[in-house]
C-alpha cells in the first residue's frame, strides 16, 4: 500500500475591491423574500377583515329581513284569525234568535276593542249595529255613542290582548 500524499497548501486570494452589483443583489434576496411575505400577509389580512365586515353586514341585513318577515306573517295570521272570528260574530249578530244575536253583538264588541280592528272593519260593525237595532229607515245614527261603548276602558279578559293602554277611538 502506498501512503497517501500529504496535502499541498492552498493559496486563497481575497480581492479587497468593490463587490459587483449581482453579488449585492444576491445578498439582498432573502430580505426581498421577507418583504414580499410581509406584504402578502398584510394584503390577505386586510381582505379577510373586509370580507368579515361584509359578511357581518349581510348577516345583520338578513336577520332584520327575517324578523320583519316574521312580524308581517304573524300580523297577517292574527288579522286573518280576527277576521274569521268577526265573520262568525257577524253571522250570530244577524241571527233571528235573540240569544244568538246578543252573543254575536257581545263578541263584536270585544273584537272591536282589538288593536287588529281597522277603521274599515269598525264601519262594518256600525252597519251591523244599524241593521240589528232597526235604524235602517234613515234615522240619525249616533255612532259616537256606540264607539264609546265599544272602546270602553275595561279590560278584555285574562288574555290581556287589549287593555286601557291599547284601546283607540275610531277615526284617530
Amino acid at each position: 500500500m502506498t501512503p497517501a500524499p500529504s496535502p499541498s497548501p492552498l493559496d486563497v486570494v481575497v480581492h479587497s475591491g468593490p463587490a459587483d452589483w449581482w453579488v449585492i443583489l444576491a445578498g439582498l434576496g432573502p430580505l426581498a423574500v421577507l418583504i414580499a411575505a410581509l406584504l402578502a400577509f398584510y394584503i390577505n389580512w386586510r381582505t379577510l377583515k373586509q370580507r368579515t365586515a361584509a359578511d357581518k353586514t349581510a348577516l345583520d341585513q338578513k336577520r332584520e329581513a327575517d324578523v320583519q318577515a316574521l312580524r308581517q306573517k304573524t300580523e297577517a295570521d292574527s288579522r286573518a284569525e280576527w277576521w274569521r272570528r268577526t265573520q262568525w260574530a257577524l253571522d250570530r249578530a244577524l241571527d233571528d234568535d235573540e240569544g244568538t244575536k246578543a252573543l254575536g253583538l257581545a263578541t263584536l264588541e270585544v273584537l272591536a276593542r282589538s288593536e287588529l280592528a281597522r277603521e274599515e272593519e269598525l264601519e262594518l260593525f256600525d252597519i251591523a249595529w244599524k241593521n240589528v237595532s232597526g235604524d235602517e229607515n234613515g234615522e240619525d245614527y249616533d255612532s259616537a255613542q256606540d264607539v264609546q261603548s265599544v272602546d270602553s276602558d275595561g279590560e278584555m279578559g285574562d288574555n290581556e290582548m287589549t287593555g286601557k293602554h291599547k284601546t283607540e277611538e275610531v277615526g284617530q
